[in-house]
C-alpha cells in the first residue's frame, strides 16, 4: 500500500504518465549484478557462467539475471567475481568516472556497491576513501571492499563534518549517494514505504544540504562531485541541487548523455530552480528496467592540479620493510606481484596503504588499505584480503578447483581435501577466480578460509 500523500504528489508530477508509473509497482522487479573487472576479463566469465545474463544497457559491466540463477549462493560470489546490485544504482558511480591515480571519496558508502564500482574503475591506483557514519554498516562496507579485491581503499567511520576538517580541498572526485526518503526503493523495500512521510522528506532534504556543503569543502578546485538519491521527491532531488548551486555559485551542473530510459530533471517541480537543474538525471521504473534514482554531476570551477596533495595532517608515514622480515621472506618465496604502497603495522597485523595516502591521525579507521597478514614468530600468515586481490599467476603455489568437482563448496565450508601440490601456502581459486588460502602439507590441503565466512553449501 503506497502512502496517499505520496501517490497524490506523484500524480501531480507525472500527469498522464502516472498510470504507467503506478503499474510498475505490480511488475516483478529486475535483479542485476555487476561484474568485477579486477577479477579478469568479463568475456571469459560470460563464457564459463551458467547464469542467464542480459546486459544492462545503461551500465557498464551490469547484467540482469534470472531468479533461478541465485548468484548470491555461488562460489563466484565469495570470490568477488561480481557484486549483486540494483541496475539503476550502478549509474552514479559510472557518472563519477573515477580514473586510476586520482583521490576519490565515497562519502556515504555502505554497503559498498558504489565504492567497489569506483575501486574497480581505479584499478588499484590512487587513493579511495570510503566513509560510513554508522559503525555496523561501516563494517559491512569493509567486508565488501575485501571480497571484491579492492587494494587501494581506506575505510573510515565518521560524520561528514569530521572528514571536512581533515581533507580541505583534497579530493579530485566525490560521490554523495545521500541518505534519502527512499521512495525509489518502495518496490524493493517495503520497510522504506512504511517509514515514509512528508516530514521525513523534509528532514532528509535538510540533511542532504548539510552533507553537500561539507562535500564542497573537501572537493579540490576543478573537481567533480556526483550527487545521487533513490527518491522521486523534488525537494530532495532538483531541490537539493538547486539550493546547493545557490549556496555555492562556484559549482555548475555538467550536462551528460541521457541513455536508455533516462530523462532530464524537472526544474519546474521546484520553486525558483537554479540554472542547470534541467541537466540533472532521473531514472524511472516505468521507463527502464530498474528502480527510481536521481543524479546530478557537478563541477567546481577552476583547473584541477595534478601532483602530490596532503590532508590537514600531512602524508601517512609507514614503516620500512626491514622491520617485518617475516613478510619479506614470504613475499620472496610466494609472491610474484610487486606490491606498492605504505607499510603499516598495528600490533602483529600488517597493512599496505596506497602510495601518497594522507595521514589517518585522529580518524576512526576500519581498514587502512590492503590487509597483508599477521606477523608471527619466525613466520608470516597471509590475510584473506591478500588472497582475494591476487591471481594464480602472481603466486608460486596455486590450486584451481572446478565447479563440477564440488571442491569449491567443500573449501568454503572449511574442509580439507587432498592435493598433489608442493608444501606451503597455496592460493585456492575456483575456475581461475581466487577464493582464499590453503596450506599444503604432505598431500593434504589444510583450510585457511576464515571461520566467520564459512557456509553450509
Amino acid at each position: 500500500m503506497l502512502p496517499e500523500a505520496f501517490t497524490n504528489r506523484m500524480q501531480k508530477m507525472l500527469k498522464e504518465e502516472y498510470p504507467d508509473f503506478l503499474q510498475s509497482y505490480n511488475e516483478t522487479r529486475n535483479q542485476a549484478l555487476r561484474l568485477n573487472p579486477l577479477k579478469g576479463d568479463s568475456g571469459r566469465f560470460l563464457d564459463v557462467s551458467s547464469f542467464h545474463l542480459t546486459p544492462v544497457p545503461f551500465a557498464e559491466n551490469g547484467y540482469y539475471y534470472e531468479e533461478e540463477d541465485r548468484p548470491g549462493k555461488h562460489p563466484y560470489h565469495e570470490a568477488g567475481v561480481y557484486y549483486i546490485q540494483e541496475a539503476s544504482a550502478m549509474v552514479p558511480a559510472q557518472l563519477l568516472d573515477a580514473k586510476p591515480g586520482e583521490r576519490v571519496l565515497d562519502l556515504c558508502a555502505a554497503p559498498g556497491g558504489k565504492s567497489t564500482q569506483i575501486g574497480a574503475a581505479m584499478g588499484g591506483e590512487g587513493i579511495l576513501i570510503c566513509n560510513e557514519i554508522h559503525p555496523a554498516r561501516a563494517k559491512i562496507l569493509s567486508e565488501n571492499i575485501e571480497r571484491m579485491g579492492i587494494t587501494n581503499a581506506i575505510v573510515v567511520n565518521h560524520s561528514p563534518d569530521v572528514l571536512a576538517q581533515h581533507f580541505p580541498a583534497y579530493f579530485d572526485r566525490i560521490l554523495v549517494d545521500a541518505p534519502c526518503s527512499g521512495e525509489g526503493m518502495f518496490r524493493k523495500n517495503e520497510e522504506a514505504c512504511s517509514e515514509w512521510s512528508p516530514e521525513n522528506v523534509t528532514m532528509c532534504a535538510e540533511r542532504q544540504d548539510e552533507i553537500l556543503d561539507y562535500a564542497a569543502q573537501m572537493l579540490a578546485v576543478g573537481g567533480r562531485l556526483v550527487y545521487s538519491t533513490c527518491t522521486f521527491a523534488p525537494e530532495e532531488d532538483e531541490g537539493s541541487v538547486s539550493r546547493f548551486l545557490k549556496r555555492h555559485p562556484e559549482f555548475s551542473v555538467v550536462p551528460v548523455e541521457y541513455r536508455d530510459g533516462m530523462e532530464a530533471g524537472h526544474p519546474e517541480w521546484v520553486e525558483g530552480a537554479a540554472d542547470g537543474v534541467e541537466h540533472t538525471i532521473r531514472l524511472w521504473p516505468h521507463k527502464l528496467k530498474g528502480e527510481g534514482h536521481f543524479a546530478a554531476v557537478l563541477r567546481k570551477e577552476g583547473t584541477l592540479l595534478s601532483g602530490e596533495r596532503a590532508g590537514r595532517y600531512g602524508l601517512l608515514q609507514g614503516i620500512p620493510e626491514k622491520e617485518c622480515k617475516e613478510f619479506t621472506e614470504f613475499k620472496r618465496e610466494f609472491l610474484h606481484k610487486n606490491l606498492k604502497g605504505v607499510l603499516l603495522r598495528f600490533g602483529d597485523q600488517l597493512y599496505l596503504a596506497p602510495e601518497g595516502a594522507p595521514s589517518l591521525s585522529r580518524l576512526k579507521v576500519l581498514r587502512p588499505g590492503l590487509h597483508l597478514g599477521t606477523l608471527k614468530k619466525n613466520r608470516f600468515e597471509p590475510a584473506h584480503a591478500l588472497a582475494l586481490s591476487l591471481k594464480s599467476e602472481e603466486v608460486s603455489l596455486a590450486e584451481d578447483l572446478t565447479l563440477e568437482s564440488g571442491l569449491a563448496e567443500k573449501y568454503l565450508r572449511g574442509e580439507t581435501f587432498e592435493t598433489k601440490g608442493k608444501n606451503g601456502f597455496c592460493l585456492i581459486s575456483v575456475e581461475g577466480y581466487s577464493l582464499g588460502w590453503g596450506k599444503a602439507t604432505n598431500g593434504i590441503m589444510k583450510n585457511h578460509y576464515p571461520k566467520g565466512l564459512r557456509k553450509n553449501w
